[in-house]
């Protein structure tokens, strides 16, 4: 029988939620955070959809777990856990979780001011600013992003055929550009982007099996999440999308997995140069500034190392109680 609290600290990043699982988290088996995360989805995918899902949580939720770091040069290892699954990275969790974190002193990271992060995708390095027991801000590198594959196509009810691209940026992303039968984020509401959505992620996994496959990890594969672009709100910003994930969520943050895909779709397009500063908006208006580090590679195919930067807000504390007698106590979807 399963009864199990856990205490939580909520967060939102530019919009978008983070949930601290800060105690009652499992012990995972593995030498690192991808095995571990394997480990998670396998045994205890449970304690995602009880505290992610309806009635304790919500269709954007999304959280994360810390977990001591597998090699000593490490402050510490995360899991992200979401309403779409365990991701491999998530950016704005990162940036929730590390702004969390800190104001709340769960962890003494070795090096003011910079932190050495173990994901499930890699290792992630974070600088942050404090400005007394707040965080201003949390800018990560994040892991090797790239173009995967440009000018596909699927056919879209209501649409007509669409070209789109899949680029990685932690997850792996189709996304939609402006063109001749999708006219821009402004002209869609979002239940339109949803539906849409909803429709084309399965579409797209099923036309094109095993081609979104991670070249150093094969199991991180198939498009997750689907980026959609579209005319900026404020002109001093360089791009805007809508992210879908879950089964209906928009990202109410500029999506830090999906801006790395983003400018590695446009690094390989010729549109965005390394060092060059990319303003990226979310549905909301809400900004995240992305830079490409570095050129690098991953496989055969040409890489960047990218940056995101964006701040967060702690607005809860609570203690949720996943219990087996109740009927919902695994969480549950209305639409």
């Amino acid at each position: 029988m399963i009864y199990q609290s856990f205490e939580c600290i909520d967060a939102h990043t530019c919009g978008n939620p983070v949930r601290l699982i800060k105690s009652g988290i499992p012990l995972l088996e593995g030498s690192n955070m991808s095995e571990k995360r394997q480990h998670f989805i396998k045994e205890y995918d449970w304690i995602r959809k009880g505290l992610m899902f309806e009635p304790r949580g919500h269709d954007m939720m999304s959280g994360s777990m810390i977990y001591p770091p597998h090699d000593s040069d490490n402050d510490f290892a995360i899991l992200f856990i979401e309403t779409s699954g365990c991701l491999p990275m998530c950016g704005h969790g990162t940036i929730g979780t590390i702004t969390i974190a800190i104001e709340e002193g769960l962890i003494s990271p070795k090096v003011p001011g910079k932190i050495r992060m173990e994901a499930p995708a890699g290792l992630v390095e974070i600088d942050y600013q404090q400005t007394g027991n707040k965080v201003d801000w949390v800018k990560l590198t994040n892991v090797k992003s790239y173009l995967a594959f440009k000018d596909l196509t699927i056919n879209c009810p209501g649409l007509g055929e669409l070209k789109f691209d899949v680029a990685y940026g932690g997850n792996y992303y189709a996304i939609v550009d402006p063109h001749k039968n999708y006219h821009g984020l402004q002209n869609y509401s979002a239940s339109e982007i949803v539906r849409y959505s909803q429709y084309l992620r399965q579409k797209i996994n099923e036309k094109y099996p095993d081609h979104f496959i991670h070249p150093e990890n094969d199991t991180i594969r198939n498009v997750s999440h689907l980026l959609w672009t579209g005319n900026v709100i404020d002109s001093k910003s360089h791009g805007r999308n809508a992210v879908f994930y879950g089964d209906k969520a928009i990202d109410r943050s500029p999506c830090g997995t999906g801006t790395s895909a983003r400018m590695a779709q446009l690094y390989m397009r010729g549109k965005l140069k390394a060092g060059e500063d990319f303003i990226h908006e979310s549905f909301i208006g809400s900004k995240f500034t992305g830079k490409i580090e570095k050129e690098t590679s991953i496989g055969n195919h040409p890489a960047i190392i990218p940056s995101i930067k964006g701040w967060a807000k702690v607005f809860g504390r609570n203690t949720i109680t996943i219990d087996e007698k109740d009927p919902y106590a695994f969480g549950f979807q209305v639409i």
